[in-house]
């Protein structure tokens, strides 16, 4: 049961305010992935002072931050059901920036090991609650619309961790780079907490929705068993390999394979992230959008042929001897990846029932992050040591593109089975009629 009824806003027509909501969220999961991966415009310094392996720096951008993300996200999400959402993201923020802070001040891997730790603690309690919250500021009509500017974030927070990050620490150093990165997400909290007002839970589901939020045994249970759920969460989790594999590894797949500087890198890699990302989201919610008004399975089918789509562009990239064509291909394939986002976010909260969101953003990002960062992550890194005694500076980019290839295929068929099962089922047929 909820603890007590939620605040309201003004009125139950939708306004201009619920896109100031959704732009101080976007602007939270922006820092929240550039706090994430700053970190990978800095591999390469920080394998240096600490004369670390790729394995090693997978496991460091991986599984120190999964772990304790996923474990994190759980409670946050039962929270994020029955609390008021927009005090959790704006604490998540304040914690995160604290430990992103704390990453420059590591003495080696196991200290480095812990404050990223403690970034994944508080980056795990946002997610359930900014979703949630997105859901109940914006029609079903324009649920995709507003997901896919949500994703927008995603973009933002990489191009910023990259192009502020190598700048930072060319100016500075890689420690600096850290400590500077985690100050605005304090000022972010605060504008959070003081400025955003909670909507009343489930304030655009059909009539006759059970807003009860169920003991935790039977949401778990409810959403293990919710085939288009549990088929969106896994696919996710499957693809997003190929997105934590473009946003971590090729910034120092660039280092080593062109005589460039880390500030540079982070310059032009972030721009070419920059200007693929931002129409990737933007038109992948328009399309979702008018597809789904058609058949509701575009919200799989579109996933899934993005997931494959995007290896080809990605290959030319990696197999490119000029630097120009090398970015120009990697802007094309994350064009691409990021344009099925809107369908999967929009897809997993249309799925399940309202009282029930928070939670399910939790298991889906409990897969997402074990298998697409943590498992993802450290793969590569494992496969870059082993080809490297062969294939040289070469090995990271043949390990990056081989794990993508693999997430594309194996992804394509969850979301093909996905959408198989997308007749009349629970909460999403009552969607379709409300």
């Amino acid at each position: 049961m909820a603890s007590g009824p939620d605040p309201i806003t003004d009125g139950s027509k939708p306004g201009a305010y619920r896109w100031y909501v959704l732009a101080l969220l976007t602007l939270t999961s922006a820092f929240s992935v550039a706090d994430r991966l700053v970190f990978s415009i800095l591999i390469e310094d920080i394998k240096a002072e600490f004369r670390l392996s790729d394995f090693e720096l997978g496991l460091l951008g991986g599984l120190a931050f999964s772990l304790v993300y996923v474990l994190a996200g759980f409670p946050a999400a039962r929270l994020a059901d029955r609390s008021v959402r927009k005090n959790i993201v704006a604490a998540a923020i304040a914690f995160w920036s604290v430990m992103t802070a704390a990453c420059g001040m590591a003495a080696g891997f196991w200290t480095l090991f812990l404050a990223r730790t403690g970034v994944g603690v508080g980056e795990g309690c946002s997610g359930p609650s900014s979703q949630s919250l997105v859901a109940d500021f914006f029609t079903r009509g324009e649920l995709a619309k507003a997901m896919g500017f949500l994703t927008l974030g995603s973009t933002m927070g990489t191009a910023m961790g990259l192009v502020v990050g190598g700048q930072l620490a060319e100016w500075f150093d890689w420690r600096w780079a850290f400590i500077l990165m985690g100050l605005p997400g304090l000022l972010i909290g605060g504008a959070l907490y003081l400025t955003v007002r909670e909507p009343p839970r489930g304030r655009y589901a059909p009539e006759g929705t059970d807003m009860t939020q169920l003991p935790l045994g039977r949401t778990v249970a409810s959403l293990l068993t919710n085939r288009v759920f549990m088929g969106l969460a896994l696919g996710w989790a499957v693809q997003i390999m190929i997105g934590y594999a473009l946003a971590f590894w090729m910034a120092a797949v660039m280092l080593r394979q062109f005589p460039i500087s880390t500030g540079d890198v982070g310059l032009y890699l972030g721009s070419t992230f920059f200007l693929g990302g931002i129409p990737g989201p933007i038109l992948g919610g328009f399309v979702t959008h008018w597809l789904t008004l058609r058949d509701e399975r575009w919200r799989a089918w579109l996933p899934g042929a993005v997931s494959l789509g995007c290896v080809v562009p990605l290959a030319l990239s990696l197999t490119s001897e000029s630097f120009g064509a090398f970015l120009g291909w990697f802007g094309v394939a994350y064009a691409i990846y990021v344009a099925s986002q809107a369908g999967i976010l929009s897809g997993i909260q249309a799925a399940v029932e309202p009282a029930s969101r928070g939670f399910a953003v939790a298991i889906a990002l409990f897969f997402n992050n074990l298998v697409g960062q943590a498992l993802g992550l450290a793969v590569i890194g494992a496969a870059s040591d082993a080809l490297a005694p062969t294939y040289g500076t070469s090995a990271l980019a043949m390990a990056v593109f081989a794990v993508c290839l693999a997430s594309g295929l194996a992804s394509l068929a969850i979301f093909a089975w996905t959408a198989a099962q997308m007749g009349p089922s629970g909460y999403l047929e009552k969607m379709r009629k409300g």
